[in-house]
């Protein structure tokens, strides 16, 4: 989780470099146009996706199915409209990166595979998965023998006599 958080710290650090880099390569005032023009088509471009998003999201439900990757584009889609807002083209990047649903696709599967489907499993002891311990209690609660009784086993295991 610290890693996030250092890489999160770092992108303003890199978008700061960046955009020095850029506007002593191509002029100040370009840069600013450069930002504010991947801004605007950026936003235009969550608009449509977050609109296709919600009618995939209608679909689903009128079907009555579950609509998991579609929420999860949705969530997608709300970074990368923060990202977008964020000035600065290394944001930019990343934020057009979570928009286009060419590159969106493998980073919602590597999130579903890393943090959705390991979080859940956790929560809910493995059902989201199907790796659900059904072989008794689970860390050895069922060990306790005292009160076990072993049935036919012995020599001891006659009917009593009724002499």
């Amino acid at each position: 989780m610290l890693r996030i958080i250092g890489l999160l710290l770092l992108i303003p650090l890199f978008d700061a470099v960046l955009l020095v880099a850029v506007a002593g390569w191509i002029g100040a005032p370009l840069t600013v146009a450069l930002v504010v023009l991947t801004e605007l088509i950026g936003m235009l471009l969550v608009r449509a996706e977050g609109r296709h998003t919600a009618r995939k999201v209608r679909e689903r439900v009128k079907r009555g199915q579950l609509p998991g990757d579609e929420l999860l584009d949705g969530a997608l889609l709300i970074a990368a409209g923060a990202f977008l807002l964020t000035p600065g083209l290394v944001t930019d990047a990343v934020g057009l990166l979570l928009v286009v649903p060419v590159t969106r696709w493998p980073i919602r599967t590597a999130l579903k595979r890393w943090l959705v489907v390991p979080y859940i499993d956790r929560k809910t002891g493995g059902i989201a998965s199907g790796n659900v311990y059904v072989g008794g209690f689970p860390n050895g609660a069922d060990t306790d023998d005292s009160d076990v009784y072993d049935v036919g086993s012995g020599p001891d295991d006659r009917e009593p006599s009724r002499e």
